[in-house]
């Protein structure tokens, strides 16, 4: 598996580098100009390495073949080209740790923060690899960029090495998957696979085929705006009403950081706004669709309280659907999930599957018709300054991704 680290490491870091952070706010696809130019070098980079179909559409998506050797289904693989929007991931500066020596890491650009084995268990497993962060400031973006590299890395290694048996096989890099607009409805004609693979996994093993339900709310408030010194018995704060709305919300059974295994949340990330009007912004999760309408359910009548006590606001809670548990069409054919574990067991690597706290483009391509589980890509700690991955992980995923074309090579599943 040595063979493919240099190669990892390189594209790797050169992804990371590119500003692709998405955001929910906007209504063009992709969702941020930033996407364009790392969708731009990736249809070039196919081109170059000989994948044929290359194609980069008008909503977003590069498309490429990787031609079959033998028959055998289509198999479609997918990786997502933007950083979620909830930290900083502008400027990001990749940097590698050669050998790592097991002790805490440190970040140039931070000096108080600390990445620690003791605190990471899973990191503690890794010493000897050659570790990849960012500088203290940014998130890393392997969350997917690590997955980008994997495909690149396996699809030049295919091309240029045509006795390796495979059926053919279809690449998709997407934008806006953190914003949940990953998979535009036109992906899966497409696409044209008969089931598909996510490389946006976390540590190594994992082969997942059950996710969250997820939908995402907005509620909005319009106070009475007037001037403060004469605003006795006349203002009507929207802060206030937002601040309102929060706490009455579960504070230690209903959150993130209160909620762990099969648990779901009402998760309030984002407040903006002034005295005269607010914005609130939720995620709804849970594994079950009764459970997430529960939630939805909950959320809308604490702001039918909230407005039933200030008459004088204006309290709006919209609620919209964002993808649904992969696990409601996948457990009625596992057949892509058993290629997997049984490629995962060639390389020796025993699969683990454990239910995604979170959702993936393959959540939504299932749910449009693609079976498409998740597979690891030794991403760890997303979404924040501690990000960190292993190239060695990445080269484990590689090879799973080579096992798998060999695996699904006249399986004639489909």
């Amino acid at each position: 598996m040595t063979q493919f680290d240099a190669e990892l490491e390189s594209r790797l870091i050169r992804y990371a580098a590119i500003d692709s952070q998405s955001s929910e706010t906007s209504e063009t696809a992709p969702s941020t100009p930033e996407q364009w130019d790392i969708l731009r070098l990736l249809e070039a980079e196919l081109r170059e390495i000989g994948a044929s179909d290359v194609v980069l559409s008008e909503y977003g998506t590069v498309f490429a073949t990787i031609p079959g050797t033998v028959p055998g289904p289509v198999v479609g693989l997918l990786a997502h080209v933007d950083t979620a929007p909830q930290f900083h991931a502008s400027g990001v500066k990749p940097r590698v740790i050669k050998g790592w020596n097991g002790g805490d890491i440190t970040f140039p650009d931070a000096p108080g923060l600390v990445l620690s084995p003791a605190e990471f268990p899973y990191l503690a497993e890794k010493q000897g690899h050659d570790i990849i962060t960012a500088s203290g400031t940014t998130l890393l973006g392997a969350d997917d960029k690590a997955g980008v590299a994997i495909i690149m890395t396996a699809a030049r290694h295919l091309l240029q090495n045509p006795q390796i048996a495979r059926p053919t096989l279809r690449i998709a890099f997407t934008p806006d998957e953190e914003i949940g607009r990953g998979v535009d409805s036109r992906v899966p004609k497409d696409l044209a696979a008969d089931f598909a693979y996510t490389f946006d996994g976390g540590a190594v093993g994992e082969v997942e085929y059950e996710s969250f339900s997820a939908d995402g709310a907005v509620v909005q408030i319009t106070g009475v705006s007037i001037h403060p010194g004469y605003a006795k018995d006349k203002m009507v704060n929207a802060l206030h009403l937002a601040a309102r709305i929060i706490d009455t919300l579960p504070h230690v059974t209903m959150t993130p950081e209160t909620t762990g295994d099969r648990d779901g949340f009402i998760h309030v990330y984002e407040m903006t706004g002034s005295s005269a009007e607010a914005t609130l912004r939720f995620i709804l999760r849970d594994f079950e669709l009764d459970g997430l309408a529960a939630k939805g359910k909950l959320l809308q009548k604490v702001c039918e309280a909230v407005q039933l006590g200030e008459p004088r606001a204006q309290i709006t809670c919209t609620i919209r659907p964002q993808y649904r548990n992969m696990r409601y069409w996948l457990e009625k054919d596992m057949t892509p999930v058993e290629l997997a574990r049984k490629a995962a067991r060639k390389i020796g690597v025993e699969p683990v599957s454990v239910p995604i706290r979170g959702g993936t483009d393959g959540s939504r391509l299932t749910e449009m018709g693609v079976p498409c589980p998740n597979l690891f890509t030794g991403m760890q700690n997303i979404h924040g300054p501690l990000e960190w991955i292993s190239v060695q992980d990445m080269a484990v995923a590689t090879a799973l991704c080579l096992e798998l074309a060999q695996e699904a090579a006249g399986s004639g599943a489909k």
